[in-house]
């Protein structure tokens, strides 16, 4: 169960906070409802024992109390309909902007088989309650509601049937308790699931090809899984089921108490007392059902409030700024990008060492062509995180020009770069500003042999359904057309032929050179090094330092003696 401390609902309260006038609307109008539905059965009572001279009345008191409950439980469930829609719409954007601002280094330690199960079954659990919140709202004030009517008709048979009704509550609070845990555990396997389908979705090749993996992955991993999530929750909601049956049966033993209770200790009390406790009692089976049917709907909710909560917690980030508005760049000229006693670790996933990369000191000059060279798991792509200030170092500076790359400046200097990953993602769409934009894209589509399967349509790639060479050319026509004054490319011509290896080292870099652009290249073609005015050799985390090459400073390789 969630209590006061519990992030959760901390979340609850601020999504609630912009709405409160609705939410009150809603409580105030169910309110009406729920007492205009107690004063019906107390007309619907009297009538039992009226005599004529009392019909006009009770007909009109019947038909005005039928008038306030529309106008409360309408009233009441348009407003609460309203707040849980524009909750949802809130949360949902809520997320985006909390990814679009998280720590870059958080957001890929979180991965996506987590990330994504958050932003879609978390939100659409909350999604349900919500469209379930209204009938949950009116059913309480309901309940309340003919309570309050019970303790107007007898005082000491209402306490009777109070401390009945509590210990089924109890029974059921225990028996949902249970239910949350189980909830809880299932939305975990959830996780599971969801990294078992990016298996099978993206490893497709490599199961066709085998067997033994194909049918570890279909019985151990994915049948596995589901059958855990449908035992999870089936024993979590026969639980909730069986409360519910039970809450039943207690309700017509409270009924029973109530017929036997009031002529042997109120003897002098009318039968109206009675026949009022049956008849309420009987109506209010509706409406608890509602509630106690809703709870395996509440319980998912509060389980996906909390894993949306320590998302947001996860993903706090001083960077609040990086969701303005775009501002036109005053300055994107550079003199030089400089890492200065830089540093920089990721946790250990178990025992093992943390690896840690520097202390780097690094100074990249404007119009430079460098090679950043090294093993894998040297720390290439790290240092190149550091560079673009996508990684905040643990020690040293970041700095441009000479001047400290903190705070708010951290997203203005990112804005010089433009950059493929090995990882990358392409865009379809071409941002730049410009009447020329399509002439210049069409120009290199033609140089990088596209021409032929892509065009440039109503600003954006007609496709990018392509080869992952292909790809890769036209995320590098995306980044020429960006025009910004440093290029970084991570492992590009891993995926080119021969030939367009060779195009982009001794043709498309020599002319990036000529623009007067600075380009960064992490690389492994040893045999194309000689077209690097610098080459910076990572070996564990460390610059290497030799009597050729000190740390940062320029050392022009030797030429390859290979054709």
């Amino acid at each position: 169960m969630m209590t006061s401390s519990d992030p959760g609902i901390v979340h609850v309260g601020s999504l609630l906070r912009p709405y409160w006038k609705l939410v009150l609307c809603a409580i105030l109008l169910g309110l009406v409802g729920g007492a205009s539905v107690a004063g019906l059965l107390a007309v619907v009572n009297k009538g039992l024992y009226a005599g004529s001279a009392d019909i006009g009345r009770l007909i009109a008191s019947f038909a005005g109390l039928c008038v306030l409950i529309v106008i409360g439980s309408v009233g009441s469930d348009i407003s609460a309909n309203v707040v849980g829609q524009r909750i949802i719409a809130s949360l949902r954007k809520s997320l985006a902007a909390k990814i679009l601002m998280a720590p870059i280094d958080e957001l890929e330690s979180y991965r996506t088989h987590r990330l994504i199960p958050v932003l879609t079954k978390d939100v659409d659990a909350i999604s349900d309650f919500a469209f379930f919140f209204p009938a949950f709202l009116v059913s309480g004030v309901v309940v309340t509601g003919c309570l309050v009517y019970l303790a107007v008709l007898s005082w000491p048979l209402f306490l009777v049937t109070a401390a009945l009704i509590a210990l089924g509550s109890f029974a059921h609070f225990r028996a949902r308790q249970r239910g949350m845990s189980g909830f809880h555990l299932a939305r975990q396997y959830e996780d599971d699931l969801q990294k078992h389908y990016r298996t099978i979705a993206e490893g497709a090749k490599e199961l066709r090809l085998h067997r033994p993996r194909r049918h570890h992955v279909h019985v151990d991993l994915i049948q596995r899984t589901v059958d855990r999530i449908s035992d999870v929750q089936i024993g979590a909601i026969n639980l909730l089921v069986t409360a519910r049956a039970l809450g039943t049966v207690l309700l017509f033993l409270v009924i029973g108490t109530a017929l036997v209770l009031r002529p042997l200790l109120w003897p002098d009390s009318p039968p109206s007392v009675s026949s009022g406790f049956v008849l309420v009692l009987l109506f209010m089976r509706g409406p608890i059902d509602q509630l106690i049917g809703m709870l395996p709907s509440l319980g998912r909710a509060q389980v996906a409030m909390r894993r949306i909560a320590e998302l947001s917690e996860r993903f706090a980030t001083a960077e609040s700024d990086l969701l303005e508005d775009p501002v036109n760049r005053i300055n994107d000229e550079i003199e030089s990008i400089e890492l200065r006693g830089v540093s920089y670790s990721f946790q250990a996933a178990s025992a093992e060492r943390p690896f840690r990369l520097g202390p780097v000191d690094l100074r990249i000059r404007r119009g430079e062509i460098v090679f950043i060279v090294g093993e894998n798991g040297s720390g290439k792509t790290t240092l190149i995180k550091l560079l673009l200030g996508l990684y905040v170092p643990d020690h040293g500076l970041l700095l441009r020009d000479g001047v400290p790359v903190v705070g708010r400046s951290r997203d203005d200097y990112r804005q010089l770069f433009t950059t493929v990953f090995s990882d990358y993602y392409l865009f379809d769409t071409l941002l730049r500003q410009g009447d020329h934009t399509p002439e210049i894209a069409q120009r290199y589509l033609d140089r990088l042999e596209l021409a032929h399967k892509v065009a440039v349509e109503n600003g954006a790639f007609s496709t990018t359904d392509l080869s992952t060479g292909q790809r890769k050319r036209l995320a590098l026509i995306n980044a020429w057309i960006e025009g910004r004054p440093v290029l970084v490319f991570d492992e590009w011509a891993a995926d080119q032929d021969p030939a367009f290896r060779q195009i982009f080292y001794t043709e498309l870099l020599a002319d990036l050179k000529r623009l007067g652009k600075t380009i960064i290249v992490i690389s492994h073609d040893d045999r194309y090094f000689h077209c690097a005015d610098r080459i910076v050799r990572l070996r564990n985390g460390r610059l290497e330092e030799d009597g050729s090459e000190q740390q940062g400073e320029i050392a022009r390789p030797k030429r390859s003696s290979r054709p």
